[in-house]
């Protein structure tokens, strides 16, 4: 994936998690470095998008990192031997996060805590070991419970109800 690609991915990431059901466009982008304290224009960011600049600067690169709250290392390209041989599973990612967005905007609108666990989740760069982890845990209900009280602390009636059970 180029370093444009990536751009334009963060984008449709972030507009999703602020929201918007949309992408955030190039001076949104701008807009929000300036709140950072940076500068950024939106033809700058158009360039580095289309590839007409296919490098950034360290300055440019940290004020992007730290607007889409990725590493700094994730802005760029990656190299050409690593995305021949990873395509079919960058493409299968990108379809499980697109699936993530897409889910977090329907369940979002009845459970918001939801919809923002999903969108963390797209957002993340790991995004199908994200998934995979979460499976793993939930096979060991020990830990599930004791994490979910953790996070929710005020226990749900099911979770009353079994609790009583155990204790009998």
């Amino acid at each position: 994936m180029t370093l444009g690609q990536k751009i334009a991915r963060l984008r449709l990431l972030e507009g999703h998690a602020r929201g918007f059901s949309r992408e955030l466009t190039q001076s949104e982008v701008s807009a929000g470095i300036r709140e950072l304290g940076g500068r950024i224009s939106q033809s700058y960011l158009s360039q580095l998008e289309s590839g007409a600049r296919p490098h950034l600067t360290s300055g440019t690169r940290m004020l992007l990192a730290r607007f889409f709250k990725v590493h700094p290392g994730h802005l760029v390209d990656d190299p050409d031997e690593v995305h021949l041989t990873t395509r079919p599973r960058r493409q299968l990612d990108d379809q499980l996060d697109l699936w993530l967005i897409e889910g977090s905007e329907i369940f979002g609108m009845h459970d918001r805590r939801l919809g923002d666990a999903l969108l963390k989740i797209a957002k993340h760069e790991k995004s199908r070991d994200c998934l995979l982890l979460l499976g793993a845990i939930v096979e060991n209900k020990v830990l599930i419970e004791r994490l979910i009280e953790q996070i929710d602390p005020a226990p749900a009636p099911s979770r009353q109800r079994r609790n009583a059970v155990r204790n009998t």
